[in-house]
């Protein structure tokens, strides 16, 4: 998106402001709706929608090939919409529990809900009976809708609709003859409630508003319009239209924004039940595919993979990488290997409804290791962490941003949305950030996980891009472990390639000349194959709510999975087979 004239103070580069010790947003301004305009984020996405309605389908199943066009869509959501009104007495206000895989059910179901003022809440299917427990209590719905291989984990006190029952076939055509009244909903009303990742505790509630999701849709149309001009004006073919693959949960807060992106956009989403890699490639050359929203341990996939050669990957523009931090070496490699995708890197976090930064057009895109500049509308601080301190480009601290986006507060829990957001609106992330000169933000880590080795604060993101850069493993996480003699050491997960020639001695060829760690002899020798290590690493590797991997693995160690006879200089390094 094209960059306008700062006001005076602010740096024209950086977009910092020396006087508040603030960065802003360089981006053009995408024009919101005026806050006072009742509007639900689902009416506005349709009202966006070309007349007549777009003729490709708004959604496709990746497995079976089932398509619903844009007026099949619509017309499943006003009856479905009008069922919860009327068969269920779904009204505003009321939180609707919604626990499924990423099925063609799940859309209708999510629009449906918005569109009549109830909050839409998903729930990843996987939780425990415990876990959905604490998330009931949380959110409090009036109502679940899940899957029939989950119901029975939910609280038995809750009124529970099975997706796929009688009843909810009932549900989805008692709308077609008496379709919900007009409501009036704020756009400052609840719209979703998340469910944060839980990477410093247990999960969180993140209330998101109408007007957060609002503000999303216009920044991603403002993007696209202004791009499509600069396209005209240089004499370039439009692109063609998007399908993206979601090969992402739609009940995370990047599946569930990208959801809402696609259809405002009068785009095609081609959902996956759950991530598999050999199917995401097939399902690209399948459907055509040009956008692929991913995490970067697919990136390295992809790289690796003969697989991915072979298939004919060609419609696929652009992999929009969220996450995780992407490194500068994983970056540079794909760009090698396939030089026609585009990597649009970004930051977000549920509590800022997915969306703070992000690279915009292939100039940025080569700004590697960064997650691009910050978004409309956006303010940011780096603040140090000790002493409160608002820094300047080039210093580290923690990140805090202000805008239109960031969450109304976490639900049920006053003390953790005063601990997150202060009085003026500003939202502490929690990771060590920094800008560079150009306004580009680098994510380094999150602030908790941080190792404390010898006074050092080593970043477990660092070593696992080093560990990632090694042709022979295919993924790997990084952890402390408590060290009485050196407070916390460095322990790596690996998951190796099969027939790779990583075993007991440290692969060869890496340099950790960037790290604390000088060298290899640091790695020590010494590793593990062991079955449940294996199953642990195999169910986290592509999770795309990344922050959950280090806090699971964490456990390991204690927990009987692998046994501790032998303790090594800096590290433990665990092996598992794919």
């Amino acid at each position: 998106m094209p960059e306008q004239r700062p006001p005076a103070g602010i740096d024209p580069r950086s977009g910092f402001c020396a006087a508040t010790r603030t960065f802003h947003s360089l981006r053009s301004s995408a024009t919101l709706p005026p806050d006072s305009l009742p509007a639900t984020a689902a009416a506005y996405a349709f009202s966006l929608l070309s007349s007549p309605l777009p003729g490709r389908p708004a959604l496709v199943d990746a497995a079976t090939g089932i398509a619903v066009s844009y007026p099949s869509f619509l017309a499943a959501v006003r009856s479905l919409a009008g069922g919860l009104w009327s068969a269920l007495g779904v009204r505003p206000g009321d939180v609707a529990l919604v626990v499924s895989p990423s099925r063609l059910e799940v859309p209708v179901l999510d629009f449906a809900l918005m569109s009549i003022g109830a909050a839409v809440s998903p729930a990843n299917p996987a939780s425990t009976a415990d876990e959905f427990a604490h998330m009931v209590a949380l959110s409090r719905p009036a109502v679940a809708f899940a899957v029939p291989e989950v119901a029975a984990k939910l609280p038995r006190s809750l009124r529970c609709v099975v997706i796929g029952s009688d009843e909810y076939t009932r549900l989805s055509s008692a709308g077609g003859a008496s379709p919900p009244p007009p409501v009036a909903v704020k756009q400052s009303d609840t719209a979703a409630v998340l469910y944060s990742s839980g990477t410093t505790g247990r999960v969180k509630a993140v209330a998101v508003a109408h007007r957060n999701l609002i503000a999303l849709i216009c920044a991603h149309r403002e993007n696209r319009e202004k791009m499509a001009k600069e396209a005209a004006e240089a004499g370039e073919q439009p692109l063609p239209p998007t399908v993206t693959l979601f090969p992402l949960p739609l009940f995370h807060v990047f599946g569930f924004m990208m959801l809402l992106r696609s259809v405002a956009m009068g785009e095609t989403a081609v959902l996956m039940e759950r991530f598999d890699f050999g199917a995401a490639l097939r399902a690209i050359e399948r459907y055509r595919v040009t956008l692929l929203p991913a995490a970067p341990p697919v990136l390295v996939a992809m790289i690796k993979s003969e697989e991915a050669r072979r298939r004919d990957l060609s419609s696929l523009l652009v992999i929009g990488i969220g996450g995780a931090p992407l490194g500068r070496e994983v970056a540079e490699r794909f760009a090698a290997v396939f030089p026609n995708i585009e990597l649009v890197q970004g930051y977000g976090l549920t509590e800022s409804s997915g969306s703070v930064a992000s690279t915009v057009g292939p100039e940025e895109t080569k700004a590697y290791g960064s997650v691009g500049k910050l978004a409309s509308h956006m303010e940011a601080k780096i603040v140090d962490p000790a002493t409160g301190e608002a820094l300047g480009p080039g210093q580290r601290g923690e990140l805090w941003v202000r805008g239109p986006v960031i969450m109304k507060g976490y639900v049920g829990d006053d003390e953790a949305t005063a601990a997150t957001m202060n009085s003026e609106g500003w939202l502490k992330t929690g990771d060590l950030c920094y800008f560079n000169e150009d306004g580009f933000l680098y994510i380094v880590d999150r602030l908790k996980e941080l190792i404390k080795y010898k006074g050092y604060q080593v970043p477990p993101a660092e070593l696992e891009h080093i560990l990632n850069s090694h042709p022979d493993i295919l993924d790997a996480a990084v952890i402390p472990y408590p060290d009485e003699d050196v407070g916390q050491l460095p322990m790596a997960f690996i998951v190796r390639k099969p027939g790779g020639t990583v075993q007991e001695s440290p692969p060869s060829g890496l340099c950790l000349c960037n790290t604390k760690i000088t060298c290899w002899e640091d790695l020590a020798a010494g590793a593990y194959t062991a079955g449940r290590v294996h199953g642990c690493l195999q169910a986290l590797r592509f999770m795309l709510t990344w922050k959950y991997r280090r806090k699971v693995l964490c456990v390991v160690p204690d927990s009987g999975f692998v046994h501790a006879a032998a303790v090594f200089r800096l590290t433990r390094v665990f092996l598992a087979e794919r």
